[in-house]
């Protein structure tokens, strides 16, 4: 049930016994899964299970002071959510509550208990502009007409999924609140802007694709070496102050996706200030316009009740769904799973439930699969394409990989981005390991940049990628032998290797020009470093020592060729490659 529904509430049941966030009532007569106001100030909640007539609630709010004998109304209804226009350019809770609507209605920065808003405004007009005719025929998912939602969204009014369709007898264009019929069909059904889905059910869509196109990020360790397809599913785990949430925020900044949904999944409260702060000033690197006008907020913090926690994810999967529904690619950022799964092991443990590994719930590998299995490219039920994409964050204490939630994630997602709290110590950004992560989607991505970067750009990849694994066996012997007892050609893959760290891999996003970093740039500052190591291979084989090529002018200019305007770029790596070539030869 969403916060816009109006249901037939009853008061059913009792509370017999509160736990925090779990309460158990009686004589409730709900359904698993359905909506229900727990106490006199009506404390919204979920049955989570049902055992005779004693029923298991998770509330999404703070249960201090709730005592048994206070009652519990039972709605009837699944936890949905609204979905129409609005919901970009705006920060819900984990239940889908507006939190500017809610600061309004208390006049206070802090949250009372048991106040709903729904999650659209439902007396804002916005105007409608049919797509089809009076006799077209329609069904479920079909578009019928468009509203500008934001500067950058063109939001598409569908059929709902649960329609018969029929042939269109009433449309017209104006101006309409999302709960007023836009259309009328000869089934009887009528059409509004407004959609109802519950949270925890996947929206109905056709066939999954294979994706075939990245999600270009504008960070070159993860365009050039672990890219994510449109429709992908990653991870990023990594310790504390390794970068997880910067990296997810440049995603978010930069990605080429049209619509991001960003989940503050149990993170500190200044994290998600700097997103809210940060977003609505930031502009699009596709439009120009207002970041915040392709993105939805969903923030909730780690001193929000565990409970919503547990929601919040489901909350933005659904709406990222019903854009994907539209047609648009949409980037997910979960920020953190591990807080998420750290809700269903609280939940778990007061219902007594047998413990799995480290005390996470046994169910925690399935639950994790149902969610990273609403991602992928799919051709929706009225023949369009459309992708979505999931970033999960996974937060291990102590950065222990091999605790459970991260190897459970492993088993699922295709791109794993490993940070490294050592490279982030040596202030090496984004800290991503390239010895310990992979993606999965390079070989069927491989088409893509062929045809839009350069013929040659899987192979030069491939050289890099060889060069670093050298680089990092050759680094053991080094520790124990110095680098002056290496022969000399050896010497030089360290030197290549230290500029594909420094130059390529590393990226600074204090320079505005390095913030994002397009593919065509990406590739050429890596054929730069190959041409830089096909020269000096000449050289050395002509019997230069390394000594004298490490020292080379040209050389040190490879790393200005990331603070170079894009534009000028191809202009710079033609000289500096020349130059190289000059100075390389007249040492032979």
């Amino acid at each position: 049930m969403s916060q816009a529904t109006d249901t037939d509430v009853r008061e059913d049941g009792q509370i017999e016994s509160v736990s925090g966030p779990v309460v158990t009532a009686t004589d409730l007569g709900a359904r698993m899964n359905d909506v229900v106001y727990v106490g006199d100030e009506g404390l919204m909640g979920e049955v989570i299970e049902i055992e005779g007539n004693l029923y298991t609630i998770q509330v999404y709010e703070e249960t201090s002071a709730v005592a048994p004998g206070e009652p519990v109304e039972n709605t009837g209804e699944p936890l949905s959510v609204d979905l129409g226009p609005g919901m970009l350019d705006t920060i819900y809770d984990g239940v889908q509550r507006p939190l500017d609507v809610l600061e309004e209605k208390m006049n206070s920065a802090f949250l009372d208990r048991g106040v709903d808003a729904p999650g659209i405004d439902l007396e804002k007009t916005w105007e409608f502009e049919p797509t089809v005719e009076e006799g077209d025929e329609v069904e479920a998912g079909d578009v019928i007409g468009v509203v500008d939602e934001t500067v950058t969204i063109e939001h598409k009014v569908m059929v709902p999924p649960d329609y018969e369709g029929g042939e269109v007898v009433a449309i017209e264009a104006g101006n309409f609140t999302v709960e007023e019929p836009v259309a009328e069909l000869s089934s009887g059904e009528e059409v509004q802007m407004r959609q109802e889905w519950p949270v925890r059910e996947a929206r109905p869509a056709g066939d999954k694709q294979t994706p075939t196109t990245p999600l270009v990020s504008g960070q070159r360790i993860l365009d050039g070496l672990f890219p994510l397809a449109k429709g992908g599913t990653a991870a990023i785990p990594g310790p504390f102050g390794s970068g997880k949430t910067v990296t997810q925020q440049s995603l978010a900044k930069f990605s080429d996706a049209d619509i991001v949904v960003y989940i503050g999944c149990g993170e500190r409260g200044n994290e998600m200030t700097e997103v809210i702060d940060d977003f609505p000033e930031l502009p699009d690197p596709q439009t120009g316009n207002a970041l915040m006008a392709r993105t939805c907020l969903i923030a909730n913090t780690s001193n929000m009740p565990v409970a919503a926690r547990e929601s919040c994810v489901y909350t933005g999967i659904t709406i990222a769904e019903f854009y994907r529904d539209m047609g648009y690619d949409v980037a997910l950022m979960a920020d953190s799973t591990s807080r998420w799964a750290e809700a269903m092991r609280e939940i778990s443990s007061r219902l007594e439930e047998m413990p799995g590994e480290e005390g996470y719930p046994a169910y925690l590998a399935a639950r994790l699969s149902q969610f990273y299995e609403r991602a992928g490219y799919f051709e929706t039920v009225n023949g369009r394409e459309g992708s979505i994409s999931v970033i999960g964050a996974v937060s291990p204490p102590g950065g222990d990989f091999s605790e459970p939630v991260t190897q459970n994630t492993l088993r699922i997602v295709k791109t794993f981005w490993a940070l490294d709290a050592d490279l982030a110590e040596r202030r090496h950004f984004p800290a991503i390991n390239w010895d310990e992560s992979y993606s999965l989607y390079k070989d069927q991505l491989d088409p893509w940049y062929r045809d839009n970067v350069a013929e040659d750009f899987p192979e030069i990849r491939q050289w890099a990628v060889d060069i670093l694994d050298e680089e990092g066996e050759l680094q053991e012997i080094v520790q124990l032998v110095g680098k002056d007892a290496l022969p000399e050609d050896q010497r030089l893959i360290l030197e290549v290797a230290k500029y594909l760290r420094e130059a390529w891999l590393q990226q600074n996003a204090f320079i505005e020009v390095d913030q994002y970093c397009p593919p065509e740039k990406t590739y050429r500052i890596l054929q730069a470093i190959k041409h830089f190591n096909d020269e000096a291979a000449e050289a050395l084989d002509a019997g230069v020592p390394v000594e004298e090529i490490q020292n080379v002018d040209a050389a040190p200019k490879l790393n200005r060729i990331a603070s170079t305007e894009d534009d000028e770029v191809p202009e710079f790596v033609d000289d500096l490659e020349e130059s190289l070539s000059n100075q390389l030869r007249e040492l032979y």
